[in-house]
């Protein structure tokens, strides 16, 4: 629990890198992070958290379905895991995994639609997470 602030600061600066960093790639068409500056949710952010937006955010895909399955296939330091809050950094495809029991139009409104790709940013090297991202995307 001491280094419980340390950590979470650690999440929040990577998470903000990372969400940049998707924000600008050609094959992402969305980034939903309170983080970012232009976000619907940015001012409750600063003023409710203003060290920083968690670990968590989704962003979209443009090509879609597929393409969210073959970018968690593609990562290496990343984990293919449901959870969030842990240490390593998580990526999950909802659509393909814990909302693939649901209609297309179920998903949609549970925010699982067929482009989204949730990630739980964790403390590695946020340059490292980055770099995974950015290969798998190539991929």
């Amino acid at each position: 629990i001491e280094t419980l602030p340390l950590r979470m600061q650690r999440h929040c600066d990577n998470a903000l890198k990372v969400a940049k960093f998707l924000k600008g790639h050609a094959r992402v068409s969305w980034v939903s992070y309170a983080g970012l500056d232009g976000d619907k949710s940015n001012a409750l952010m600063k003023k409710y958290a203003p060290k920083g937006a968690g670990a968590v955010f989704t962003f979209g895909l443009k090509d879609g379905y597929d393409a969210g399955v073959k970018l968690v296939s593609s990562v290496e330091l990343l984990s293919h895991l449901a959870n969030v809050g842990d240490t390593r950094s998580l990526i999950i495809h909802p659509a393909s995994t814990t909302h693939r029991q649901l209609t297309d139009d179920q998903k949609k409104s549970a925010g699982a639609g067929p482009d989204v790709v949730r990630l739980s940013v964790g403390i590695e090297d946020a340059d490292d997470i980055i770099a995974d991202l950015d290969q798998a995307l190539k991929a």
